[in-house]
């Protein structure tokens, strides 16, 4: 009965239109400041809180092409994926960088019954408008 439920799962997953694989599920980002650095002329500091619910994910992307980002973990355990390297399980107070260029394969909770939740901290251009998109 457990391998039927499995391979009924796994088909499941297949027959999803590939549009819902390019959606966030279970996850609400929010913009929580954005101040212009005075001593960078042209650019900003944005701090971005994102909040995964139990099994939550955002769908592969990338950033602004000037974005540095410095993510720290502020709740449970987030599992990460950056270019080729490999995905990576951060707990609470554990943080990561992504260079400008780096693309986010895997950005998802680690846990499918506890919520977890990440700062991300931008140093942008202040003209970017869009900090992150979904891979195509």
């Amino acid at each position: 009965m457990r391998i039927l439920a499995s391979v009924c799962f796994c088909a499941a997953l297949v027959a999803l239109p590939a549009a819902a694989a390019d959606k966030p599920h279970n996850a609400k980002v929010t913009v929580v400041f954005d101040h212009k650095l005075p001593n960078v002329p042209g650019k900003s500091m944005r701090g971005v809180l994102v909040e995964y619910g139990p099994g939550g994910s955002n769908p592969s992307h990338t950033h602004a092409k000037s974005a540095f980002i410095y993510a720290t973990v502020i709740q449970g355990r987030i599992k990460s994926q950056i270019n080729d390297g490999k995905v990576k399980v951060y707990n609470t107070g554990e943080n990561w960088i992504e260079v400008p260029g780096d693309h986010h394969r895997v950005s998802a909770n680690a846990s499918e019954t506890e919520p977890a939740k990440i700062l991300a901290v931008f140093v942008v251009d202040t003209d970017e408008t869009q900090l992150t998109k979904p891979d195509e």
